[in-house]
């Protein structure tokens, strides 16, 4: 049984908790492999919103295994407010159904200092960091430095940590950060003690098992893939890899395993915090997009920059990831745009021409070339089938398919479970 991946195509916020949760049934393995508490999977079902950090999105399936993976950062403080806060609205046996790798690295709460003091030394060079300590957490993993989940088993993880906490508090002292230590570190300790309830396990070798006895398994990214540390806008990217890469190390699976890669992406493109966006829209526009589509953090609640749907960054992702079905996100957020536009090229300062993405989008400021599409002005509420869908959205849908040369296997037309349309989907 080969490993699906399920990721993110854009900048994020994708809307990857949705199908993860709409998919799940499916599947007999739910597996988050990267990020930390940055990512806000929204879900929603039975007219309520929820919205998942750390936990994979397969939780509300009771029958689903969910592995929190190696790659992942954890903060444990967030982690037992999350699981708290889902023990408090669902009967979810997490000693049952949810598994955390103990290579999984910990934020400590002088990780959420250093990304505040490292971030306010930018200036107005911010990266538009979550200040959630991601980045400090993954350059101590990096460094060789960081704490592990299997580290808080052993007799000398205190320590470990003051080791650690020693060395950040040299680094904030260089920097002339002022901060409170034991103001930041209420609750870690306590939450420390929770997560030692928790399964924590050799989860590569879990994960093998499960695909040695043929179970079926979904991998789940967080962020955007031109977030990615290597492929992404750098240097405003995330700390790790969001890409079908990602899967493998960040879970400890060999390549020969993956399947079908499922690329989500959204009717339009939004970013949040600093750095390129070809197709922004800082006009009436963007400020649509924005309010129809709710785009505001689900962690944050930082407004998100909006603009057209920008198909360069899509072949370029779609190709980095091998993506072999493309799920197509909020297309009702253009139900009432009397015309849509797509940028199918960019033109280079030089004047040439080029469907690819240059080296640096932050030094190579292009021109979008637009193409015009003219919009469906009606409601898709109710639609069940892709070809009651109207006309101008299946030729929309066609285009891009067309431009990438990947099937759209499914349109989400609004933020419930229900509101989605399988056209060929493969599993």
């Amino acid at each position: 049984m080969k490993v699906n991946v399920l990721l993110g195509l854009q900048w994020g916020d994708e809307g990857k908790g949705k199908i993860v949760d709409y998919l799940a049934p499916q599947y007999q393995v739910v597996a988050r492999f990267q990020g930390g508490p940055n990512a806000g999977h929204t879900l929603e079902f039975d007219g309520h919103k929820h919205v998942l950090q750390q936990i994979p999105s397969g939780i509300f399936r009771t029958q689903v295994k969910n592995i929190i993976g190696n790659g992942l950062v954890i903060n444990p403080v967030v982690f037992k407010k999350e699981v708290e806060s889902l023990l408090a609205k669902f009967a979810i046996d997490l000693n049952q159904n949810l598994f955390i790798s103990k290579k999984a690295h910990l934020i400590i709460p002088t990780h959420k200092v250093l990304d505040a003091a490292l971030e306010q030394l930018k200036g107005d060079k911010k990266i538009g960091s979550t200040l959630h300590g991601i980045g400090p957490a993954y350059q101590n993993k990096v460094g060789r430095l960081g704490l592990r989940i299997g580290d808080i088993l052993r007799p000398n993880f205190q320590e470990k940590y003051q080791e650690l906490v020693y060395q950040h508090q040299q680094l904030l002292a260089n920097l002339n950060y002022d901060y409170d230590l034991a103001t930041v570190e209420v609750g870690f300790w306590e939450a420390i003690e929770f997560l030692k309830k928790m399964n924590l396990t050799d989860t590569e070798y879990l994960i093998n098992d499960c695909i040695q006895s043929q179970q079926s398994i979904l991998a789940e990214g967080a962020q955007g893939s031109l977030l990615d540390i290597d492929f992404g806008s750098y240097p405003y990217v995330t700390s790790s890899n969001t890409i079908t890469a990602g899967a493998l190390t960040g879970l400890g699976i060999a390549p020969k395993h993956i399947g079908e890669v499922l690329g989500i992406f959204k009717a339009y493109c939004t970013r949040v915090g600093g750095g390129p966006f070809p197709t922004e829209q800082e006009n009436e526009i963007g400020e649509k997009l924005r309010e129809v589509g709710r785009e505001f953090g689900a962690v944050t609640g930082r407004k998100r920059r909006c603009g057209w749907l920008d198909l360069p960054a899509l072949k370029y992702t779609a190709m980095l990831n091998g993506v072999t079905q493309l799920l197509m996100m909020k297309v009702d957020v253009l139900n009432d745009f009397e015309e849509i536009q797509v940028c199918t090229h960019y033109e280079l300062p030089d004047g040439e021409v080029t469907d690819r993405l240059p080296y640096c989008l932050n030094d190579v400021p292009v021109k979008p070339i637009y193409r015009k599409f003219k919009g469906w002005n009606a409601s898709l509420a109710q639609i069940q089938t892709f070809e009651d869908l109207p006309r101008e959205l299946r030729d929309y849908i066609a285009f891009i398919e067309a431009e990438l040369q990947i099937p759209i296997t499914l349109v989400s037309t609004g933020p419930d479970r229900i509101e989605t349309i399988i056209k060929g989907l493969k599993n």
